[in-house]
């Protein structure tokens, strides 16, 4: 009979293949991440690499759960690389949330640059990725990004995690985590939030 510690491990390491599979890494981020985002939608749907969803399932914000210093800063960045379509990603990576300055893992208390857009394929582009990586900053940082509500879709294309990072220095991968999706009904009422 395995132990709790051989589950986990056979467990982690499933779920890190996923990453290299799928193209996570080297599409959004380089390396593998060293520990997994919890992710946890509406209905207890939890979130494990590489889970296949409806939009209609992840279109209210998820609670996330990381391991984080409490005395630190955090950068939540989730992203679609494959818009609009995996073989034709000309807007990719799309941004759907982005939240720095999060003190330790309180995630409602860091800076909301970018409002939650829950996952919207375009209808007949198959199966999307939709990406979630924590950053640690070595510091509170002054973003100089515009903010975007949950109503517009300006300024959301072509923002790539690895620039983000660039520009803020943020090094430190902290966690990721990714499920996937492709159109449903509930897109139709997503595009007609956008002004």
């Amino acid at each position: 009979m395995k132990s709790k510690i051989d589950v986990f491990l056979r467990d982690r390491k499933t779920n890190m293949e996923c990453f290299s599979h799928d193209r996570i890494c080297p599409d959004v981020i380089d390396s593998d991440p060293l520990a997994i985002l919890g992710i946890t939608y509406e209905n207890d749907l939890k979130i494990k690499p590489g889970k296949v969803v409806t939009p209609t399932q992840v279109q209210n914000e998820p609670t996330l759960i990381y391991d984080a210093d409490p005395s630190s800063y955090y950068t939540l960045i989730m992203h679609d690389p494959d818009a609009p379509s995996r073989e034709n990603n000309i807007n990719g990576e799309w941004q759907h949330w982005l939240i720095g300055n999060i003190p330790g893992n309180r995630v409602k208390d860091g800076d909301v640059l970018s409002e939650y857009i829950g996952a919207g394929p375009p209808k007949d582009t198959g199966l999307h990725r939709y990406v979630f990586v924590v950053f640690k900053q070595d510091r509170k940082i002054n973003f100089e990004l515009p903010r975007l509500t949950c109503h517009t879709m300006k300024g959301r294309a072509k923002q790539k995690v690895r620039d983000i990072c660039k520009k803020y220095h943020l090094t430190e991968l902290v966690a990721s985590n990714y499920f996937m999706a492709e159109w449903d009904e509930y897109v139709v009422q997503l595009y007609a939030k956008f002004r």
